[in-house]
């Protein structure tokens, strides 16, 4: 039977969205030491383009790696299990699913059955 869990990481859209904020940060430091602004808008656009290309990477690495982690996961029972939840517990338990578990469409409460698929959604 298939699941969706929650999953926890970034994706090639957020490190696509990094790389244009670095080089917004590029053309701030620019702009700023062209016009002899005081030295700590040239640092503000320092940081802010470090910061930018440490989270794109992490981001192209969470996209390309094989194990990689994503909002949500649409799983089947007998695949490796989440090492996050084995540790700390699942939090599917604790959150309640507007999702049906077989094909990962939208349900709406109280329904018995999803409109999509026709499998029996599990009391919620």
């Amino acid at each position: 039977m298939r699941s969706i869990k929650p999953g926890r990481g970034n994706s090639m859209m957020e490190g696509i969205a990094c790389v244009f904020t670095a080089l917004f940060g590029v053309g701030w430091i620019v702009t700023a030491v062209s016009i002899g602004a005081p030295i700590m808008f040239p640092l503000f656009g320092i940081g802010f383009v470090l910061l930018s290309v440490i989270k794109a990477i992490f981001s192209f690495k969470n996209a390309f790696s094989q194990n990689r982690m994503s909002d949500f996961d649409i799983v089947d029972g007998n695949e490796e299990q989440d090492p996050f939840n084995q540790r700390f517990g699942s939090p599917s338990s604790r959150i309640k699913s507007n999702y049906c578990p077989h094909c990962g469409n939208r349900v709406e409460d109280g329904y018995t059955f999803c409109n999509y698929c026709g499998n029996e959604l599990s009391r919620r």
